[in-house]
């Protein structure tokens, strides 16, 4: 689904499942017309496309997936996202290299990352005398790798590009993607060149928000249009299995509130009574069930009208509110909630990309926390709720802050005072 044409739309809708092919969709959220969300601008004059987000899911393979596809080059050639402003990322990334170690054939590895943004991930195992390589196609983002002596080939990955890294640097002992699988229109092209570019003996990883998670604690922010999949552990065992790739064993990620870290391999191994328990896990809470689905829905509406209610309360009560994290998925649930500048004051983010620029479609000022927390709030949104922990001891122990925190997911609403 190329977008070559300049004349042509900024997006497409799907007419068939972005797994199987299959034209058998069911509609299961309507979220409106929205600006992409990573498209934050430098003034309110600019304009952003407003364009359709929706998830059907797929009757055949259960795939619940995005029913637009917007063109990557749009998305990702330059973007605001940098691991290395989260904390958490940067403690995990010290966890995920060891969990790595211990399923890998050899002590010193050759390790290939997709989408390895500001190489945070690879520094570690650089770090512990592997040899690296990312791939990532935000050119903005791969130069601060490249400066940090992180070697990064600015570029999408697919089988194409695996052929080229296999050609030039030869075949490698672990690849892996982490939450990457459900930004690409076309998941297969991705599973497909990871296999390309493993070893017969080496060890693949995939990390991606569980579909668990997103059903259970109702994580509607998640759906956004760079997220054009939402995984369950079964989904992709069997996308891997198309291209003689075997799931093995899995750990949990703190990452977007509940992720899943899966290994695989291409020999087949025993799988992990970790692994076992977590599918059969899916098959009783029916994770992949339409019934499931269409509940989320309607709970999204109800969720939207508790927070909007609370804001208003506040606002009422002559409270100067913020939100703290310009997150992309923060962006969904602004707009699908219509919140904006009327309701908060500016929103904190740590990113000096996002910094002095507005939220699309909220048109929200982001600054930096210090410049934020100027305006003296009594009340904080909790937007990257999926970093609770981190951003509260923020609050609480750099900031100094005493007030409201509203903390919006996982589930209803949530009030604590600091």
């Amino acid at each position: 689904m190329p977008f070559k044409n300049p004349n042509k739309k900024l997006y497409k809708s799907i007419d068939e499942c972005r797994i199987c092919a299959s034209k058998n969709l069911e509609s299961i959220l309507d979220l409106g017309e929205q600006p992409p969300a990573n498209s934050l601008r430098k003034s309110l004059s600019e304009n952003l496309p407003a364009i359709p987000l929706s998830i059907s899911r797929c009757l055949d393979c259960h795939t619940v997936q995005l029913n637009e596809t917007v063109d990557p080059e749009y998305l990702f050639k330059d973007y605001v996202w940098v691991t290395g402003t989260s904390a958490t990322a940067g403690e995990y990334s010290q966890r995920f290299c060891q969990e790595m170690e211990k399923r890998c054939a050899y002590p010193k590895l050759s390790v290939l990352e997709i989408a390895s943004n500001d190489g945070t991930f690879l520094k570690v195992f650089k770090e512990r005398g592997h040899t690296v390589l990312g791939v990532d196609p935000a050119e903005n983002i791969a130069a601060i790798a490249n400066e940090a002596g992180i070697p990064t080939i600015a570029d999408f990955f697919g089988n194409s590009t695996a052929n080229t890294i296999v050609k030039e640097h030869g075949k490698v002992d672990c690849v892996f993607a982490r939450n990457v699988l459900p930004h690409v229109p076309f998941p297969a092209d991705v599973i497909k060149g990871m296999a390309t570019a493993l070893k017969d003996n080496g060890t693949g990883v995939i990390e991606f928000h569980h579909a668990s998670a997103i059903l259970d604690e109702l994580h509607y922010d998640s759906i956004y249009h760079e997220h054009m999949s939402y995984f369950s552990i079964h989904n992709v065992s069997s996308l891997l299995e198309r291209f003689h790739c075997y799931s093995f064993d899995l750990i949990n990620s703190p990452i977007s509130g509940g992720s899943i870290v899966l290994y695989f391999s291409k020999e087949k191994r025993d799988k992990s009574i970790d692994l076992t328990n977590a599918m059969r896990q899916e098959e009783q809470i029916q994770t992949e069930a339409s019934e499931k689905w269409q509940q989320f829905a309607t709970a999204a509406v109800e969720h939207r009208e508790r927070l909007l209610t609370i804001l208003s309360q506040e606002k009422e009560s002559g409270k100067k509110i913020i939100g703290y994290g310009a997150s992309a998925r923060s962006s969904t649930l602004l707009n699908f909630c219509g919140i904006n500048n009327k309701h908060l004051d500016c929103i904190a983010d740590m990113s000096p990309f996002k910094q002095s620029r507005y939220t699309p479609g909220s048109d929200i000022l982001i600054l930096h926390p210090d410049d934020a927390f100027l305006r003296r709030p009594d009340t904080v949104v909790l937007l990257a709720w999926n970093f609770k922990d981190e951003i509260i001891s923020f609050l609480k122990n750099e900031i100094g802050f005493h007030g409201k925190v509203i903390i919006p997911l996982p589930h209803m609403p949530e009030i604590i005072n600091l």
